[in-house]
């Protein structure tokens, strides 16, 4: 019986007990900041700003970002909330997303199984522990725009939360868990079996070890593009958040509802707007959070 092999910074390694690594939570805050203040919070707000106003093309898009502040409206909503999210939601990811995966390993499923309960389990955690509020707050940023009355976003929450308390302003999380879940199974699985695939065809053997930097970047954006497949569950995310007031738009939306909304109003070609930029998205932030996140825990023997 071969060996059981460790998380995801050294795949192939016999696997010992090992205490649980709270460096993951500064490392995981720290590559997740890293990704949102780059190139990050720009795919964000196109994708958000498509998923919105579903009727606008991709120029449109562009051009009334650029008419929110020009290159600093792509950063709009970074400052406080992208950080506030990146920094939390980064800590939990890598943490939990380790933890699960080692022990899958431990419990003898393959890298790719256990790939994807890792990032089933940080997916869950990161959403229900801080981005339920995070990307409320940061959609409302977004949308707020198409209001009569420019209000900051610190109002809107607190009228919000006046009106209906802390289920208002964490409204759509559960839409946030789903898209969460499946987002990162989707990203850390598919890289794993990317990965083994390349060394597998390109070495002849399974050892990840035997990976470079540039084999293990490609499988992690593939991993990332790929993982957009449930692009209609952020659409429903962004609709649930959205402050767009649009004539006969339901109130107290459930997830069933608001598909139904979208539906009525843009036919199934509604559910894949923002799809291109959450790509790039996907190919971003896998890098960063698994490839780097990788990369990053090996060098200092946080697994």
């Amino acid at each position: 019986m071969a060996p059981v092999t460790t998380s995801t910074a050294d795949p192939n390694a016999p696997l010992e007990k090992k205490p649980i690594s709270y460096a993951n939570l500064l490392l995981g805050a720290s590559l997740n900041l890293f990704e949102v203040s780059t190139l990050g919070q720009p795919f964000e707000v196109i994708k958000t700003q498509l998923a919105a106003n579903r009727g606008q093309s991709m120029a449109h898009a562009l051009k009334t970002i650029y008419s929110r502040g020009g290159v600093l409206g792509f950063y709009q909503g970074l400052i406080p909330w992208a950080w506030i999210e990146a920094s939390t939601k980064g800590a939990v990811l890598l943490f939990t997303a380790s933890e699960v995966e080692f022990r899958a390993r431990v419990a003898g499923a393959s890298p790719f199984l256990a790939g994807i309960a890792g990032g089933m389990g940080g997916g869950l955690a990161q959403a229900y522990t801080t981005m339920g509020i995070c990307t409320f707050m940061k959609t409302v940023e977004v949308t707020r725009h198409k209001s009569a009355v420019k209000e900051s976003t610190f109002k809107i929450a607190k009228d919000i939360f006046q009106r209906e308390g802390i289920a208002g302003i964490n409204k759509g999380v559960n839409a946030v868990a789903v898209r969460q879940c499946t987002n990162w199974a989707s990203r850390f699985g598919i890289t794993r079996f990317v990965q083994e695939s390349i060394a597998t065809t390109r070495y002849g053997v399974d050892d990840l070890n035997k990976l470079t930097a540039i084999d293990k970047a490609l499988a992690s954006m593939l991993g990332g593009a790929l993982s957009c497949w449930n692009q209609p569950i952020e659409v429903i995310r962004v609709e649930l958040q959205s402050q767009v007031k649009t004539l006969g738009r339901p109130e107290n939306m459930t997830i069933a509802k608001a598909a139904q909304w979208i539906y009525q109003q843009n036919g199934i070609k509604g559910f894949y707007r923002g799809a291109l930029p959450r790509i790039g998205l996907g190919m971003w932030q896998t890098l960063c959070m698994v490839a780097l996140g990788d990369h990053f825990r090996a060098l200092f023997k946080t697994n």
